[in-house]
């Protein structure tokens, strides 16, 4: 009789020392926008582009993602990304909403303006 063993795969510890060190890397960049004083648009970009490098680095490695089958990892990824992009879409819709409501009742304020002048 043969004897089968179930085989379980170990991943070597430098592995986690090397996104470790690329944490603390990216976390030291994340400070440092701050600490540079960058203001406006780049800096809630690069703020938000370190969140999602650290986020990635930690779901893969950490919460052992990487090694997941492909189905599992689109059941878990796909969702929140529908999410994010109906956000973003209704984010686009409500400024575009608040944008007709300001030109709207600033036309009528003028015009208001022009016909109480007028009397």
């Amino acid at each position: 009789m043969e004897k089968t063993e179930a085989v379980q795969e170990e991943h070597p510890l430098s592995v986690y020392f090397i996104v470790w060190g690329a944490l603390f890397v990216l976390s030291a960049f994340s400070y440092m926008v701050d600490y540079l004083n960058f203001q406006g648009y780049l800096r809630w970009f690069l703020i938000i582009l370190f969140m999602w490098l650290k986020a990635a680095a930690i779901v893969a490695v950490f919460m052992h993602m990487r090694w997941e089958r492909p189905a599992l990892i689109t059941a878990i990824l796909v969702p929140p990304l529908c999410l994010l992009i109906l956000v973003l879409l209704m984010a686009v819709e409500g400024g575009y909403t608040v944008l007709t409501r300001e030109m709207f009742f600033s036309m009528s304020s003028m015009l208001e303006t022009a016909i109480g002048s007028g009397h």
